[in-house]
């Protein structure tokens, strides 16, 4: 009887992992039938909306290629950000109309012909404050918005058939608010006169990729133009239509269409440095950045002031009277590190960017620590026809270089004794000469050269986005590396215990650099209250020095 009911219970636990197996098939099988008609039913849908409208709406993505090492991003509009509109040729980029066209708008925009778009009555509008201040470079605030938001310079964008004013500004770098362009115009008949007449149209934002994912970030507000729309003299950004502006930048203009075959730009240089801060005062630092880069070719610099110290702020007024710098004022309302990265870096250097556009060939975008020191070559310009010569370069958007880490805990160079000279001991270049023989991979603190037209946004180590068809070049070390003089990246003096060598490849602009330097150093002494440099220890200094220390060790 036992043997019975133990069949019976077998049975009964077979019949039923039998029918939890059945269930499960069933139920698998019921969800890809509901999921294939919910599929079909988007496809049939889809279709005819297209054949009743003949509009194709696709949501774009930025891909990324590889192509002969080159990197190529698709157009900055292609973005996660925005929806793609094509027309029948005609192509449009807008996140509004193609919310409208998925069922999802919220206003309207102002596009040619099109039966969906909202013109704005200007009479309607308020005008232009007459007292207001016009401005290049300077942060303003936009009035009205629910977040922070500020918009710092304007520039006419007309790459790639799309017209725009590109708006360097920091806002919310999750879901940033809507915003409008103001337009404003001036009368032919006199340029002087005052703003008579203004467009209005709805902004397209973009936030800049390197943000670090704070709370702020750097981006563009891109006001486009139509057809018939000639370009602004200035332009106001505004959360409300009704509201005043608060806010009034003059449209930078640079794009040259013969720029190919301008002499005046071809083999001009430019440097691009992120803002100063901490009350930067290094006295010889700041002009050994500046004398060594126009030694090797450099022709302007742009700087962004956040806040510098008396003796740096006098030296480069006087750079600035000379036409060899521009000093622009940073005061960005952002917490730095806790709101945004880095005082907003990243709006400074696409700033830089755009600034230099159509003006200089070639834009160095490096810290005051760094150069990019050519190996075969004496100048940068030199540098960039040898590697044209050398590789492919007609693709090229950006010349990449590699980082080398010259840490300043290294003991001084052993040639620094023979200098007598207060000024070249006292250059970082010459006294220290010790390097980490390892190299970073690119795009790891690596820096670059870039051709400003070719580039859409620049990032801190490498190019986000080009112009479709370019990319980065990364240059072969034996040509020209990145020098990097620091302390040690993670603290302490562990770093000195790596591989290194030493280099003295920057010797060659020795003589050069050391009487720049000094002759800016007399010249500005006095006015500028300069500091005295002294000699660098000698070696007899430095061995008492090690003998202190290792007596010390041994009495522990």
């Amino acid at each position: 009887m036992s043997v019975s009911v133990a069949g019976k219970k077998r049975y009964l636990m077979s019949f039923r992992n039998r029918q939890r197996t059945h269930m499960s098939f069933f139920i698998v099988v019921i969800f890809f039938a509901v999921f294939g008609i919910i599929v079909f039913t988007e496809i049939f849908f889809m279709d005819e909306r297209e054949k009743a409208t003949g509009v194709l709406v696709r949501r774009g993505a930025i891909s990324f290629q590889q192509k002969d090492d080159h990197l190529e991003y698709d157009n900055d509009f292609q973005s996660d950000d925005y929806i793609s509109i094509r027309v029948g040729q005609a192509m449009m980029d807008n996140a509004e109309i193609g919310a409208f066209l998925l069922g999802k708008a919220r206003g309207g925009y102002n596009l040619d012909n099109n039966p969906i778009a909202k013109y704005f009555n200007e009479d309607r509008l308020p005008s232009f404050p007459d007292n207001f201040t016009i401005s290049n470079g300077s942060w303003q605030p936009i009035n009205g918005s629910r977040f922070k938001f500020y918009v710092f310079s304007a520039y006419y964008d007309s790459r790639r058939n799309q017209r725009n004013i590109r708006i360097i500004a920091a806002t919310k770098t999750r879901g940033p608010e809507r915003v409008y362009c103001r337009l404003w115009y001036r009368s032919s008949e006199n340029s002087s006169s005052t703003f008579n007449s203004s467009k209005t149209v709805t902004a397209r934002m973009k936030v800049i990729r390197e943000n670090w994912n704070l709370r702020y970030s750097a981006c563009f507000v891109m006001c486009p133009l139509k057809a018939n729309m000639s370009v602004p003299v200035a332009v106001s950004v505004v959360a409300k239509l009704n509201s005043a502006p608060s806010n009034m930048l003059s449209v930078i203009n640079n794009f040259d269409p013969n720029w190919q075959s301008n002499t005046n730009t071809i083999g001009k240089f430019a440097v691009c440095v992120k803002p100063l801060h901490f009350d930067y005062n290094k006295e010889l630092q700041i002009m050994e950045f500046i004398e060594l880069n126009r030694l090797m070719g450099v022709d302007h610099f742009t700087f962004y002031n956040h806040t510098i110290g008396p003796q740096v702020s006098c030296i480069l007024d006087h750079y600035r009277s000379e036409g060899i710098i521009t000093l622009l004022p940073w005061k960005l309302p952002m917490l730095s590190q806790k709101e945004i990265r880095t005082e907003g870096l990243f709006a400074a250097l696409n700033d830089c960017l755009y600034r230099s556009m159509y003006r200089y060939s070639h834009a160095l975008l490096v810290d005051l620590d760094e150069y990019i020191i050519p190996n075969y070559n004496t100048s940068l310009p030199q540098l960039i026809n040898y590697l044209n010569h050398r590789l492919n370069t007609r693709t090229t958007g950006s010349f990449s270089f590699q980082n080398a880490f010259f840490y300043l805990q290294w003991d001084d160079d052993e040639k620094v004794d023979d200098f007598k000279d207060p000024i070249a001991s006292n250059l970082v270049t010459l006294k220290k000469t010790r390097r980490k023989t390892k190299l970073h991979p690119h795009k790891q603190r690596s820096k670059y050269i870039c051709r400003p037209e070719l580039v859409i946004e620049a990032g801190n180590h490498f190019v986000w986005e080009f112009q479709p068809g370019h990319g980065t070049l990364n240059v072969p070390a034996d040509a020209a590396i990145l020098h990097h003089y620091r302390i040690c990246e993670f603290g302490g003096n562990d770093c000195i215990k790596t591989s290194s060598v030493v280099d003295r490849t920057a010797y060659r602009y020795m003589d050069s650099l050391t009487k720049t330097v000094r002759e800016r150093y007399e010249q500005l002494k006095d006015k500028c209250s300069l500091n005295t440099p002294k000699l660098a220890p000698t070696k007899v200094f430095h061995k008492i020095l090690q003998m202190l220390k290792s007596g010390a060790q041994m009495t522990r």
